[in-house]
């Protein structure tokens, strides 16, 4: 084969790794588990009578929540890849708030049973409020150092206590989702440029959130860096997971409550 043969076959070859795309369908999948589990054992996993567990539900509950925690740092990947790449911040946090509004009824269904529960919230709100976070700190890259920094510790307190006083993305009491999610994404963001002590930082952190997190740091590992799909063409591709998220958790709410 000559060089020019070579090239051509370079040039046409599938790149190694996951895309972004592929990341929002694992994502999605990992998400339906913690549904499934609700389903399979509804009263949760936390103030239930020893005498009336069926054993089998309650570890397939307990397997299906845990699963679903692997997608905590693909979420918070994805925040960050789509934050790098967005044409306008304000716009990306305004689709994200309209979308934790309009997920947080069925989120309440899927996850309760009730159409209001103030025991925990959404997720998206942490991406929400995540993405915030960013935006505030990196509007600051000019300024000098003293102010970058102090800009940058008050915001995260803020976003932190909002994520615990709200209960953002509390999974059975066991894993505050909201709190990992803005850990890792600050990582993401901030040491990319070492993408080996990045994600090793990562994974140390997620494991300390009940370990299965951890797993969702080394699925990112193999990230490629590609989108998936042709944004020009294709711009419905990353529309159609904001209105598969509330659809799921509806379709698992009512599945919950009829």
């Amino acid at each position: 084969m000559d060089s020019h043969a070579a090239a051509r076959t370079a040039g046409t070859a599938k790149p190694r790794g996951l895309t972004n795309l592929r990341f929002k369908v694992i994502g999605l999948i990992l998400v339906a588990l913690s549904c499934v589990g609700g389903l399979v054992f509804p009263q949760g996993l936390q103030g239930f009578s020893a005498d009336e567990v069926n054993m089998g539900d309650l570890t397939a509950a307990v397997l299906c929540e845990v699963f679903s925690w692997i997608a905590v740092p693909v979420y918070a990947w994805l925040l960050v890849e789509g934050y790098r790449h967005t044409r306008s911040v304000g716009r990306y946090l305004a689709r994200l708030v309209v979308l934790a509004l309009v997920a947080e009824v069925p989120y309440d269904l899927a996850t309760s049973g009730q159409v209001v529960d103030f025991s925990s919230q959404n997720p998206v709100w942490a991406l929400a409020v995540t993405l915030f976070v960013l935006w505030v700190i990196d509007a600051f890259v000019s300024r000098p150092r003293a102010q970058r920094v102090l800009v940058a510790v008050v915001v995260t307190l803020f976003a932190v206590l909002w994520m615990l006083l709200g209960r953002v993305g509390v999974r059975q009491q066991l894993v505050n989702e909201g709190v990992l999610i803005l850990a890792l994404a600050l990582i993401y963001r901030f040491m990319a440029a070492r993408e080996n002590t990045m994600m090793i930082t990562a994974a140390m952190l997620s494991a300390c959130f009940g370990i299965f997190p951890a797993f969702g740091v080394a699925l990112v590992h193999y990230h490629n860096g590609l989108p998936g799909y042709d944004r020009e063409t294709k711009p419905w591709t990353s529309w159609m997971f904001y209105v598969l998220y509330p659809v799921m958790l509806l379709v698992f709410g009512l599945a919950a409550v009829l």
